[in-house]
């Protein structure tokens, strides 16, 4: 099974700009209406459609609001991604952090509002204390 996030938006240029020039995105397919992108190394998609394109069915007719949604990239290097979107003068929402569930990581947002968080998953503090 393959699983690619769809988001309906006007913002097509704005999402392709961002995925690919900020996060190394590369275009699978587009036309006028559609935009399909894959992470580096091709193992995940995420696709942009247009609103109300009359080549959809009404189902995927409504636009994303910007609200209720996140997306979560697992990198091996989180330190090294932050440095470099930080030298892109990317804005991050939320800084490079250590929680005590395990995760390293750090937050920023793409143009249709959406969190997207950055992440090195690690052992918990409890499960490394007891090493």
């Amino acid at each position: 099974m393959k699983f690619n996030a769809g988001i309906v938006t006007n913002k097509l240029a704005e999402s392709k700009a961002f995925y690919t020039n900020v996060l190394g995105f590369g275009v699978s397919f587009e036309n006028d209406f559609y935009l399909l992108l894959h992470s580096p190394g091709g193992q995940a998609s995420i696709s942009f459609l247009l609103p109300d394109h009359p080549s959809q069915q009404p189902l995927f007719h409504k636009p994303f609001l910007g609200q209720g949604m996140y997306l979560t990239i697992e990198v091996e290097d989180v330190d090294k991604i932050y440095k470099e979107l930080k030298q892109k003068d990317v804005a991050i929402k939320i800084d490079l952090r250590d929680e005590p569930w395990g995760d390293r990581h750090f937050a920023i947002v793409d143009p249709n509002g959406i969190g997207i968080d950055i992440v090195r998953y690690t052992q918990p503090e409890a499960d490394q204390k007891m090493k």
